[in-house]
């Protein structure tokens, strides 16, 4: 029967030996998929089998929902757990002064090795050591002996301290906060922003864990205070995400450090101590700027069940902030598993803008821009969600937002390194409205 069904394939007969060769094919094909499938788990951490296609959410084995694939902003993600609001990224061993550490790579300046690494591609990050020689932190690599197929270690000058107890009490009015203390602190040669010696690319590489374990998921005495899981077999790591707001459009980002005790406090991130004087507070677009604008509110609506909701005082009272993100208490119906366990701010250029001027312009180190309605605004009930950056500016400029305090609206200085990770319904690829010409960059 096969001679025949080839002969009606090939229009005459095989050579045995070409059936022969068939035969081996039908045989091992099945194994070569599952052979390509193991390196794919295997090499460059993270499981291969994990990754949700594209198409709509899908339920996993625990009857958890993922977030499709066609929905990450970077393809280095192995899987968005919609259930539990948290990403899975590769984790890579480093070292800083001889002990271990555990690092992410989420973006990077050069386009070509962005891509060759499939993280977001961020130009401005090459402007990051621009009068401040402390915000790229040099660093080295070592290869493992006899290394066959692995990625290299990175040599760390610095890194932070995960042992404090992070702490925040909410004020009478939620925001500025009574008390609050970080939960990870940077010593004085680290930043998450690297550079390998001998070479111009900067990136993003955050450190998230230290020693060789066990990993404290409670306290984070060992962890960042994101961290809600590792995997050191298939290195992964789990980290809680953040709801937030780009173009109109609900998204996904992680919130790893922050050059402000009281940003990092907040958002569950390392204070940077180094970071105080990346450039540079209001750069946005301008030249020789590392930095894309980031909005938040400081006396947005208040309530957790309150459509309307977001901003700091929100978060404070109402979003749970004070207690710690454990693997029990994240998650759908869990203390910290609803939208208003965050502020919902909005960032500025996203990596998925169609237009490449303002693709180009994302930069993970985000400008905190605090925003405060006016008595007017609340009066005529204008307080309400916002979602895109050209609206607030738009808004600024009618008088119905301002700075904190009634000052002038614009930079606070506070720098957070929030690189964006999915979107939940429509890619952002246009701001509905037009920015206002007092706030363009030309």
């Amino acid at each position: 029967m096969i001679p025949t069904l080839l002969n009606v394939l090939n229009g005459k007969r095989l050579r045995r030996a070409s059936l022969f060769t068939l035969l081996v094919f039908l045989l091992f094909s099945p194994m070569v998929g599952t052979v390509s499938a193991s390196i794919e788990r295997e090499k460059d951490g993270g499981s291969g089998n994990s990754r949700n296609p594209k198409g709509s959410a899908q339920i996993d084995e625990r009857g958890d929902t993922l977030l499709s694939m066609d929905r990450f902003v970077f393809k280095r993600i192995r899987e968005i757990n919609l259930t539990r609001g948290t990403v899975r990224l590769p984790l890579y061993k480093g070292n800083a002064q001889g002990k271990t550490v555990w690092y992410i790579i989420t973006d990077a300046s050069d386009f070509g090795i962005a891509h060759d690494l499939n993280v977001n591609y961020a130009p401005k990050l090459a402007n990051m050591g621009i009068n401040c020689p402390r915000c790229v932190q040099d660093t080295t690599i070592t290869v493992p002996e006899n290394n066959k197929f692995d990625t290299a270690i990175v040599n760390f000058a610095g890194s932070p301290d995960f042992s404090p107890t992070r702490s925040i009490t909410a004020g009478p009015n939620g925001f500025p906060p009574q008390s609050y203390q970080p939960g990870a602190v940077g010593d004085e040669m680290y930043s998450p922003y690297i550079r390998f010696q001998n070479s111009s690319v900067v990136y993003n590489a955050p450190i998230v864990a230290s020693g060789d374990g066990p990993f404290d998921f409670y306290h984070h005495t060992n962890t960042g205070d994101r961290v809600v899981g590792i995997d050191l077999k298939n290195r992964t790591v789990d980290l809680l995400m953040v709801n937030g707001f780009d173009a109109g459009q609900r998204i996904l980002y992680i919130s790893t450090d922050s050059n402000n005790p009281l940003a990092a406090t907040i958002e569950r991130a390392t204070y940077v101590p180094a970071l105080v004087n990346a450039p540079y507070p209001g750069g946005d677009d301008f030249i020789a700027s590392a930095r894309e604008r980031i909005f938040t509110f400081s006396n947005g609506q208040i309530g957790r069940d309150n459509p309307q909701a977001q901003g700091l005082s929100n978060l404070l009272l109402s979003g749970n902030d004070e207690i710690e993100a454990t693997p029990e208490n994240i998650g759908v119906g869990k203390p910290l598993g609803n939208s208003q366990a965050d502020p919902l701010n909005i960032q500025g250029d996203f990596p998925s803008l169609d237009d490449p001027r303002h693709a180009n312009a994302y930069s993970p180190a985000w400008d905190l821009q605090i925003g405060e309605w006016t008595q007017e605004a609340i009066n005529k009930g204008l307080n309400i969600r916002q979602t895109d950056e050209n609206r607030i500016l738009q808004l600024v400029l009618a008088g119905y937002i301002t700075g904190p305090g009634g000052s002038t609206y614009g930079s606070s200085n506070i720098l957070i390194n929030c690189p964006p990770v999915g979107f939940l319904d429509q890619r952002p690829s246009s701001d509905p409205i037009s920015i206002p010409a007092d706030y363009g960059s030309d």
